[in-house]
This record gives structure tokens, sequence and C-alpha cells, in this order.
């Protein structure tokens, strides 16, 4: 059975379709800070839209813990969809009750709903699969078809992703269509030379993906808080920097296999070493064997990769045809410690190939740094989920729609 798409739902005209979209966005003091989620969510509400269909979007924001917070309340978002959109989105005050049903039932052809935030229902994550079905349930009491598109959340067992595909008429809307064909190309059928970019803080969040690409790719480029468990692996000392202890074997051994393998596993020599956490700390560039022999000795923090190593991960980018790049070289948030994802990004948006931004904090950085989403092959909406796509586990918001491996 191959995935179901929303051709398979028939004709929509008149029908209330709830679409759950990924609109998980970033928000500072109510205002959001970056909207390439709700952006991303456009192709498939207009889709229904000018298919006449009533659409009642449903989405999560942050972690409230399953009940009601205001500094997690989807309103913002509604706001700005209907910027988006070019008209408005009523916006209901809860989920499931009186306020959800009344916005919906004033529908008309065409007409758009946000349901505020799944989350403050505590059924939607429950680790009980009878307690979100029953919240699965009442959602579906408000439409008679669903459209799966938060690829942000398709790894999760939770009641707006999977039992209520279940429950409706579902398939998937065009944002996860184009999230698997990407997925798809970087996995079956990648074109050669195919480097992968690794950051972020913790490589125990990344030694999966690591062995489930490791046979597929030529070179692997390491980068973030994890490249220091890799240093620590070849023998050098880190100081204060982020080091993950209990993992130094595994990538120990993920460093022999890439060399059984003739995979080229691309390291930093030269690190940016701070005095501390801050915009303002201290900072130096020195070899990569010689984080601890700073004016900071063992209390150096590694916080960026440095200026040579940027050059040589761009040029490895520039010799590519397909590039997967996920996590962040630095702490780009501060920005004396921001160029090295900076030249990542920079070399992702100009080299003759496929480049692929894998989502997370990769596709906030691009944009914090100020690049354009059409900069790039894709952005990814999922970084969890494409990690988990890369390592072949099961995605049980796919696999309810009828996707299989």
């Amino acid at each position: 059975m191959s995935l179901r798409t929303i051709d398979s739902l028939g004709d929509l005209k008149g029908r209330n379709v709830l679409v759950r979209c990924d609109l998980n966005v970033p928000l500072k003091d109510g205002q959001i800070t970056d909207d390439g989620r709700i952006r991303a969510s456009l192709p498939t509400l207009n889709r229904l839209i000018q298919a006449g269909a009533r659409v009642v979007i449903l989405s999560h924001l942050g972690r409230p813990d399953g009940e009601p917070n205001a500094k997690f309340s989807l309103a913002p978002v509604a706001q700005r969809l209907s910027e988006l959109l070019g008209k408005p989105v009523v916006f209901a005050a809860d989920t499931v009750g009186s306020a959800a049903q009344d916005s919906v039932s004033g529908l008309e052809d065409g007409g758009v709903v946000l349901l505020e935030n799944l989350r403050f229902n505590a059924q939607e994550t429950s680790k009980d699969a009878a307690e979100r079905t029953e919240f699965a349930s009442q959602l579906a009491s408000l439409g008679s078809a669903f459209v799966s598109d938060g690829f942000g959340v398709v790894h999760r067992k939770q009641a707006s992703v999977y039992e209520l595909a279940a429950a409706l008429p579902s398939a998937a809307g065009l944002l996860i269509e184009q999230e698997l064909d990407v997925l798809e190309r970087l996995t079956v059928t990648p074109e050669k030379p195919y480097t992968v970019v690794l950051g972020g803080s913790k490589v125990s969040d990344k030694l999966a993906v690591i062995g489930a690409l490791l046979p597929k790719v030529d070179r692997l480029l390491i980068g973030g808080g994890m490249l220091f468990t890799f240093l620590v692996a070849q023998g050098h000392r880190v100081g204060a920097s982020l080091l993950e202890a209990d993992q130094v074997d595994a990538v120990t051994g993920y460093l022999a296999e890439a060399e059984r393998l003739g995979v080229e596993i691309i390291l930093p020599t030269d690190i940016v070493v701070a005095s501390g956490f801050s915009a303002d700390a201290d900072h130096v560039v020195t070899s990569a064997d010689a984080i601890e022999d700073t004016a900071f000795g063992a209390a150096g923090l590694g916080l960026d990769i440095g200026p040579e190593t940027a050059d040589r991960f761009a040029q490895a980018i520039s010799d590519s045809k397909t590039v997967f790049w996920n996590g962040p070289m630095g702490v780009f948030e501060l920005a004396p410690f921001a160029a090295g994802t900076k030249a990542v990004a920079s070399a992702l948006t100009t080299f003759d190939g496929f480049g692929v931004v894998g989502g997370g904090d990769s596709a906030a950085a691009v944009r914090a740094l100020g690049f354009d989403d059409d900069q790039f092959g894709h952005i990814s909406t999922g970084g969890g989920a494409s990690l988990e796509f890369l390592e072949g586990k099961s995605l049980p918001g796919l696999e309810v729609l009828g996707w299989q491996k």
C-alpha cells in the first residue's frame, strides 16, 4: 500500500477537513521570530481552500504540560496565518470544547479555523492509547476527513497524528509528500559524491544516523558540540568543552567502521576556544589538538569550528553533488561563534548540487543568519522526524497513512 494523498479523499467542497500542521514556531514576547513552519503549511492549506473545503487546522506549540498556558497560545499563529493566506483565520480558544464547535459550525466553503494548542489537553500526548483515542474521537467529530501535514511530528504516536488518522478518511498533505520525496532522494538515489554534515550539541543524538548513513555516503563532516567526543576518541584533550564521555567508545567504533568502508571523516583542525559561554567572553583560535594549551587552560570552552576548518568544510561541500546538513557548527546564537555555521550555510547556497538543511536548529540558524529558504535545495520542517527516517526507524504518523519503507 502506498501513501494516500489528498486526491484519495474525493470531492472536498463543503466538507469539514481537519488538517494537522506543525505550527510549533518560536515566540519571543508573544511575537513569532521564525515563521518558516507556517509558510511551509501554505501549499496544502491553499489547495484545500481552493477545493472549497472548510478547513480546521490543528497544531501544538511548545510543551505546556497538558494544561492551558497563555504563553503557548496559538493566537499569534492565527494572526500570521491570516496575513499569509490573505483571508481571515478564525481562532478558536479551545480544541474540542464549545469555542471550537461554534467556530467550526460557522465555517463557509473555503473558510479557515485554527484551534487552540492541542497540547493544552494531556490526552494528546498520553502514553495510554485509550486516552489518545478518546481525544482523537472528539477531534474527529469536528470533520469528515483528515489531512496530515505536520512532518515534524510523524515520528510520534500522538492523538492528532496517529489515532485521528485512523478515525477518519485520511491522507498526507503536500508538505509530507515533499519531505518524503527529499528523504528518499537522500537514502535511495543520492547523486555522488554524497556528503553529510553533522553538528549540534550531543553526539548521542546522532550516532544512529551516523551508523545508518556510513554505508551510503562518501564523506562525513563533524562540527558542533559533538565534535569534542570525536576529538577525545582520537586522544585529544578538550578542556571544559561539551563531552559525552560515555560515548567515546561508540565514536571510536564508528571511526574504525568509516575507515573500513572508505568513508572520509573530516574533523575540525582548529577550534574557537572561549573563556566562558557568553558573547563577550575572551576567545582565541587554536589547533584542535591544543585546546588546553591556550591561556584558558583546562577551563577553555570550544564554541565553534575555526576558520581553517570552515574553509575545509566549504570545499568539501563544493566538491559534492548531494549534501545533507543537520546541526549547527557552533553556538550560532552568539555572534563571535557563528562563523562556522554561516560558512556551511553559505557553501550550501552556492555548490552545484542538491543540498538539504535538516530542520530543527539548522533551519533556525540559516534564517537567523540572514539566508532565505529559496537559497537552499530544501529546508526540512522536521529535524527529529528526518533523522529517524534516515535511521530507518518506524514512523507511525506515516504508516497510518499507508506509507511503507
